[in-house]
């Protein structure tokens, strides 16, 4: 008897496993920018695109319809693709060992932190309202 086929990735898995990867590949540009080998033209490449996608400032405001998202969906990735093709395999390598140690532990840290600027605007929005 055969198996049923499984069933297709949703649209949302989908894009969560795009997110991630977008996230994993910033990463390994960060160090790429970071590490002293590192050419420096790839390295003032990488540093920009990985501070562009990090950076809350776009160079479109997302406000504006279709073309504010097509620098998320387009520049980024087009950008860390052409730093992972020119940079050399061994510091990419390195890279990605270093993202995989990062990404491991910064999950708490950063959640510690987003959560603790959270309270603070709390606190500070509570103060101004009881005034």
């Amino acid at each position: 008897m055969a198996m049923p086929p499984e069933p297709r990735p949703g649209i949302v898995e989908t894009l969560k496993a795009w997110a991630r990867r977008l996230r994993e590949c910033t990463l390994v540009v960060y160090f790429i920018a970071r590490n002293r080998r590192t050419p420096m033209s790839v390295r003032v490449l990488a540093a920009s695109i990985a501070a562009y996608a990090l950076s809350p400032i776009d160079l479109i405001p997302d406000f504006i319809p279709i073309l504010g998202l097509a620098d998320d969906l387009l520049i980024i990735p087009l950008g860390l693709a052409l730093v992972l093709r020119i940079t050399p395999r061994e510091i990419e390598t390195e890279a990605r060992a270093q993202a995989k140690d990062a990404a491991s532990r910064s999950s708490f840290v950063g959640a510690a932190v987003i959560i603790a600027l959270w309270l603070s605007i709390a606190v500070v929005v509570a103060t101004s309202v009881l005034k």
